[in-house]
């Protein structure tokens, strides 16, 4: 009788978690836009702030510039 498993186990790279495909109808799929990932709206966040403490540095420099003669 043959063994069910074999004796020496197969290396298997790169495992990958199985998923189900999404399923969408023809409406839905048109209609919505494409996905926006984590990483844009956190690399979006950090360019307002960066903008932001540019504005407010640039601001102060010139009050201070304007305040002492």
């Amino acid at each position: 009788m043959p063994r069910a498993l074999p004796a020496r186990r197969i290396p298997r790279h790169h495992l990958m978690i199985r998923r189900r495909p999404q399923r969408r109808n023809r409406a839905s799929a048109r209609a919505a836009a494409a996905p926006v990932r984590l990483s844009n709206l956190i690399l979006g966040l950090l360019g307002v702030t960066l903008l932001g403490g540019l504005a407010l540095v640039v601001a102060a420099s010139l009050i201070g510039r304007a305040v002492a003669p």
